[in-house]
C-alpha cells in the first residue's frame, strides 16, 4: 500500500509517493513531537518557592519550641535549686529542735530513754485503707522532703509531750520563790520596825535591803510574768513579778529596768541591774513578798533552798 501525492503549478511539479515504512516514520517522528512539547515527566506540583517557604516556617517553630522547653527546663532547676536549698535548712531545724529536745530532757530531769529524740516516735494502730491522692512518688527529692516531714511532725509531738511534762510537774516547783535577788552583795537593812535613814523617825521596812555594786545584775528569785515595770514614787525605779497561787515580788531602786510588763522571767534570770534610785542612799536592792495582798517577812523565801 502507498499513498502519491503529486503537486502541478505553472512552473512547479513535483510528486511524494507516500510507503507504508514512510507513513510510520511520520507517525513516530509526530507522536515524538508531541510528548516532547506536553513533557509528562515534569513535576507540576507546589511551587518551589512556596515549599520553601513552609520549611522555613516549620524550622522557626521548631526553635520556638526548642527554646520554651529550654526556659522550662532552666525554670525545673531554680525550682530544684530551691527545693534543696530548703531541704538543707529543714535537716537544720531538726538538729536544732534534737538538741533543744535533748536539752529540755536534761533540764526537766526526765529519763532519756523516755524522751530520745534521735529515735522515732513508737506509734501504732489498725490498718485501714483510705483513698490516696495521686501523687509523684519516685523522685529522690521528695522521697526526702516526705522523710523529713515525718521526723519534723515526731519531734513537735515529743516536744509538746515535754512542755506538757514539764508544765505539770515543774511549774510549781519553778514558781516557788527561793533565794536572794541578787548574785552577789550583802543583807543591809532587815524587815521590820527601823529608824527611818533620812529623818530618824522610826518607820515601817516591808522589805529586806541588799547591798552591793551599782550595775551588779538583779535576779528573779521565782518563775512568772512581770506585771510593773518602771518609775514609782519613792521605790525608784521598780518591778513587781506575780508568781501565781497569791505570791508576788517586789524590786526597787534599780539603775536599769530589764523586762517590760507582760515578759514571762524563770527563776534567776536576769531582770535588772543594782543602782540607787528613788528615796535611796547608796546602790542596793529593796526586796518585798506580798502573800494575797499583805507584805511578808521575805526571810523564810531567801532562805529557802533553791532546787537543783
Amino acid at each position: 500500500m502507498s499513498l502519491s501525492i503529486i503537486y502541478r503549478g505553472r512552473k512547479i511539479k513535483f510528486g511524494f509517493q507516500f510507503t507504508p515504512v514512510r507513513l510510520l516514520s511520520l507517525a513516530a517522528l509526530s507522536s515524538f513531537l508531541l510528548v516532547s512539547y506536553h513533557q509528562p515527566w515534569g513535576y507540576d506540583g507546589m511551587d518551589s518557592r512556596l515549599a520553601q517557604a513552609r520549611i522555613t516556617d516549620e524550622q522557626r517553630e521548631l526553635a520556638m519550641q526548642s527554646e520554651a522547653v529550654q526556659q522550662v527546663r532552666r525554670k525545673a532547676e531554680q525550682e530544684l535549686t530551691a527545693m534543696t536549698m530548703k531541704v538543707g535548712e529543714i535537716q537544720a531545724q531538726l538538729l536544732r529542735l534534737e538538741a533543744l529536745g535533748q536539752r529540755l530532757t536534761e533540764v526537766a530531769q526526765l529519763d532519756p530513754a523516755e524522751f530520745n529524740f534521735a529515735q522515732p516516735m513508737p506509734v501504732g494502730g489498725p490498718d485501714i485503707a483510705v483513698n490516696e491522692w495521686p501523687t509523684v512518688s519516685d523522685h529522690a527529692l521528695l522521697q526526702d522532703l516526705d522523710s523529713m516531714l515525718g521526723e519534723l511532725a515526731d519531734k513537735q509531738k515529743q516536744l509538746r509531750i515535754l512542755e506538757s511534762v514539764m508544765v505539770n510537774h515543774h511549774m510549781n516547783d519553778e514558781r516557788r520563790v527561793a533565794g536572794r535577788p541578787v548574785v552577789t552583795g550583802w543583807p543591809s537593812s532587815s524587815y521590820g520596825v527601823r529608824k527611818d535613814p533620812f529623818n530618824g523617825n522610826p518607820r515601817m521596812h516591808r522589805g529586806l535591803d541588799f547591798a552591793g555594786t551599782e550595775g551588779d545584775p538583779v535576779v528573779a528569785t521565782g518563775a512568772g510574768i512581770v506585771t510593773y515595770a518602771g518609775r514609782r514614787g519613792g521605790y525608784g525605779n521598780f518591778i513587781e513579778i506575780d508568781h501565781g497561787t497569791g505570791i508576788r515580788t517586789r524590786y526597787a531602786h534599780m539603775q536599769r529596768i530589764d523586762v517590760s510588763v507582760g515578759d514571762v522571767v524563770t527563776r534567776g534570770q536576769h531582770i535588772a541591774t543594782v543602782g540607787s534610785t528613788g528615796r535611796s542612799t547608796g546602790p542596793h536592792v529593796h526586796y518585798e513578798i506580798l502573800e494575797n495582798g499583805r507584805h511578808v517577812n521575805p526571810s523564810a523565801y531567801v532562805q529557802r533552798q533553791v532546787a537543783e
